[in-house]
C-alpha cells in the first residue's frame, strides 16, 4: 500500500503513534531530553537553559517543535508554574510528537508541553507583544549531519523552510527576554540572518544565537 496508495502511514496503537514510510519508521522518544532533564534535577547546567536564562514560572514558545526534546528540557527548567508551547508545521510529525508528549511522564517538578499544529510565522503574528519570556527556533539544518534512520524519517516529513527575517522580527516582538536560534556549526543559517553565535565548546556541532526580545 505504501508503494501504490500513500506516501506514508500514521499508525495509532495503544503504546504509541508511529509514522511509517518505505524507508523506515518514527515514533516519539524523549531521547537525550530525558538525560538533560536528569542533569537539571542534579543541579548541572544545560546550554539552552543557560542562554535562555530560564527561571521557574517562565513562559517558553518553541516555534519548531520537531522531536520535542528542547521543549521537554524547557518544561523541566520552568517547573510546574511555567508554560511551554510547541508549534509544529508538519501534520505528520505533530500527530506523532503531540501524542508522545501527552503520554510522557513529566513528573511533579515539570510543566507539560502543549503542542499546536501551526506555522510559526502566522502563529506569531496573532500573539500579543511580550506574551512569552523566551522564543526558540531549531530549523532543519541546511547541511544535515549523519543520523539514525528514525531521524531520517523525521527529516523527510519536516518543514524545511528557512527562518526568515520577518518571522525572526515577529519572534523578537513576542519574546520579552530572548529569542534563541539553533544552527549547525558549519552551515550559514546564522550568517544569513545577520546573527552571531554565542560562545560554545569547540567539540559541539551545534551553535546558538541569542537576540534580545521586546522587553530588553
Amino acid at each position: 500500500m505504501l508503494e501504490t496508495q500513500a506516501e506514508a502511514f500514521l499508525v495509532f496503537e495503544r503504546e504509541a503513534v508511529t509514522l511509517t514510510d518505505t524507508h523506515g519508521a518514527f515514533a516519539f522518544s524523549a531521547g537525550m531530553a530525558h538525560l538533560r532533564r536528569l542533569r537539571l534535577e542534579r543541579g548541572e547546567g544545560d546550554t539552552l537553559v543557560r542562554l535562555a536564562d530560564l527561571r521557574p514560572g517562565d513562559t517558553v514558545l518553541d516555534c519548531t517543535l520537531g522531536l520535542g526534546q528542547d521543549a521537554l528540557v524547557c518544561a523541566r527548567a520552568v517547573g510546574p508554574a511555567g508554560r511551554v508551547v510547541g508549534l509544529e508545521a508538519s501534520l505528520a510529525l505533530y500527530a506523532v510528537v503531540s501524542e508522545g508528549l501527552d503520554a510522557y511522564d513529566v513528573g511533579p517538578a515539570s510543566t507539560r508541553v502543549r503542542a499546536h499544529h501551526a506555522e510559526a510565522g502566522a502563529w506569531l503574528k496573532e500573539q500579543e507583544t511580550g506574551s512569552f519570556d523566551v522564543v526558540l527556533f531549531d530549523p532543519m539544518f541546511e547541511k544535515p549531519k549523519k543520523s539514525q534512520p528514525a531521524f531520517e524519517v523525521l527529516r523527510r516529513f519536516a518543514e524545511h523552510s528557512p527562518l526568515t527575517p520577518e518571522t525572526l522580527a515577529e519572534a523578537r516582538r513576542v519574546a520579552r527576554r530572548w529569542v534563541l536560534v539553533k544552527a549547525g556549526r558549519h552551515g550559514e543559517d546564522l550568517q544569513r540572518l545577520g546573527l552571531s553565535s554565542e560562545t560554545s565548546s569547540r567539540y559541539t556541532s551545534l551553535m546558538w544565537a541569542r537576540v534580545a526580545g521586546s522587553g530588553r
